[in-house]
């Protein structure tokens, strides 16, 4: 089991693909975790593996979101008497098994990669400066080189995009000095990268921009273009433009993180005290006009039965 954990996780690393891994470090009979038990939990909420059932599997993956969204490992504790210690985030849940469950859970997560279309002074300076914060750098131009980028992770000795792995955490800078500016912008917005930056002035972008438009290319695609690239910081040199955009480029993946936590809506589950995020929850109950969620199918089985009880218990709370 222990093999096909490593085969998995090595798998997702290749593939560039962002996950955490859950291990149970403790445990206190009788839940049904081990210690050495391990999970890994995909981007998109899945589990592939074993820490545990019950309310304990929804929990370490909610926290396993938290830790790809916010990049920190953490320590989490399951148990009906748990109390908030530091550096532990603690679930005081009564509905599960019973006994303590303590896991660590670590994000792992692929070095942001920059793929720089075209050749210029800038694009050598970006892939540089990228290397020196451990980024990926990804080069394709037209006759691309070691000699000119001898800092780069792959070379692509022309503008296909079909070899490049590129994923929402790839960043484009199309920086092609005239050489097939419309014909290789349009292909960066045909990817599903979040960032797609344009080097040029700004009266030159809008002519590009205002050409793909003439061609067809929706607006929804042209409003993703980020022209002139690089914040505003009034960069000359093309070292100083570099920055610039690797600037953007930080800010803007610190801002999507807090984007994410911003949209997360949670509830409280009226039965076990567990915070339910409310666009996953799989188990809800109405109730004299009002929404309750829960963790698992055990507490809405506990609500369902006496909802009049559990309900005034939970406005009581929220008063006090």
């Amino acid at each position: 089991m222990f093999d096909q954990f490593l085969c998995k996780a090595g798998e997702l690393v290749a593939r560039g693909e962002p996950f955490a891994i859950a291990e149970v470090v403790r445990h206190v009979k009788p839940i049904s975790g081990k210690a050495g038990d391990k999970a890994i939990i995909l981007s998109d909420g899945t589990i592939w593996g074993w820490i545990g059932g019950g309310c304990a599997q929804p929990t370490v993956v909610k926290e396993g979101l938290k830790a790809l969204n916010d990049g920190r490992p953490r320590l989490v504790r399951i148990s009906p008497t748990s109390s908030e210690e530091e550096g532990m985030v603690a679930y005081n849940m009564t509905c599960h098994s019973g006994g303590t469950l303590e896991i660590y859970i670590e994000p792992v997560l692929p070095k942001p990669h920059i793929l720089i279309l075209g050749r210029s002074p800038v694009g050598r300076a970006l892939a540089k400066l990228a290397k020196t914060i451990n980024y990926t750098v990804t080069v394709a131009a037209l006759h691309a080189d070691r000699e000119n980028y001898p800092d780069a992770d792959q070379l692509v000795p022309n503008l296909d995009l079909s070899a490049i792995k590129i994923w929402p955490q790839t960043f484009i800078v199309v920086s092609t000095q005239g050489e097939h500016d419309e014909d290789t912008l349009e292909k960066a917005l045909e990817t599903r990268a979040s960032y797609v930056a344009f080097v040029a002035s700004r009266a030159k972008a809008a002519k590009v921009i205002q050409s793909l438009g003439e061609h067809g290319i929706e607006q929804a695609r042209l409003d993703r273009v980020r022209a002139p690239a690089g914040l505003n910081i009034q960069a000359r040199s093309q070292e100083e433009i570099a920055v610039s955009i690797l600037a953007e480029i930080i800010q803007l993946s610190r801002v999507q993180t807090m984007d994410q936590k911003d949209q997360s809506k949670e509830a409280k589950d009226p039965i076990c005290g567990m915070t339910v995020e409310i666009a996953s929850a799989e188990y809800s109950s109405d109730f004299e006009g009002q929404t309750f969620y829960f963790c698992c199918g055990g507490c809405k089985q506990a609500f369902d039965k006496h909802p009049q009880k559990h309900a005034v218990a939970k406005i009581s709370m929220r008063e006090s």
